[in-house]
């Protein structure tokens, strides 16, 4: 899942980010309104954690901006701003949820969990292929009735893999959706990641479910 964070305190917007990278979620952050209209409207988020006072534009102008765009992911204030007035005014605007600096990082997780959640209740949180199961709500992995420990970007790797159960992904979209980078030839930070997954989720297992497919990229596919 891709999450937008609007915020212009360097400090802050650097702890969100970092702090839900290791959730596992795709993150971008945008250090003025401004910035933050743009991504939202030409990008597909699920999620934009939005602060009130920032350059250019202020929160409820972005907010009002993504609306009007035809934007209905989730948004959540997040902000210094605690007066009743300002929470009434943010959730008319259109806001999910709204939650006051200072704060724990737990409890904002937990906020951010919930909104994306309801912003999902129609996809499937649930990905099999043979034996193999992804609980995407409780970020397990299981195959075979076992366990698999997985870092974020392998979890998101496998994620995006059974998404696209039986189609071959190119490295290109590999590196875009789940390193949120442009696919540079020169690295082998794929290979890496696709070998050690393969480690996890296909070594002592039949059937062996990811393939690389010569020249075009990677599948995840039960045997027939």
């Amino acid at each position: 899942m891709k999450i937008l964070i609007v915020e212009d305190e360097q400090k802050t917007g650097d702890y969100l980010k970092q702090g839900l990278s290791e959730a596992g979620f795709m993150v971008d952050l945008a250090r003025d309104g401004l910035d933050g209209v743009h991504l939202a409207l030409t990008d597909d988020y699920d999620l934009v954690v939005l602060d009130v006072m920032l350059p250019r534009l202020n929160g409820w102008q972005v907010l009002q901006r993504i609306r009007r765009g035809g934007k209905h992911m989730p948004v959540l204030f997040l902000t210094a701003r605690d007066q009743i007035e300002d929470r009434v005014k943010g959730l008319e605007l259109g806001a999910d949820d709204y939650l006051v600096k200072p704060f724990a990082f737990s409890e904002f997780l937990a906020r951010v969990r919930t909104l994306l959640r309801r912003g999902k209740t129609n996809e499937p949180q649930l990905f099999q292929a043979a034996d193999l199961e992804l609980d995407l709500l409780r970020r397990r992995v299981i195959r075979a009735g076992k366990r698999i420990d997985l870092t974020a970007k392998e979890f998101a790797l496998l994620e995006l893999l059974l998404r696209h159960q039986g189609e071959v992904l190119p490295r290109s979209l590999i590196a875009s959706q789940v390193w949120d980078m442009n696919f540079d030839s020169d690295t082998n930070v794929i290979e890496v990641a696709m070998r050690r997954l393969r480690a996890k989720v296909d070594d002592g297992f039949e059937p062996k479910l990811i393939r690389t497919i010569r020249g075009m990229g990677y599948v995840l596919e039960a045997s027939e």
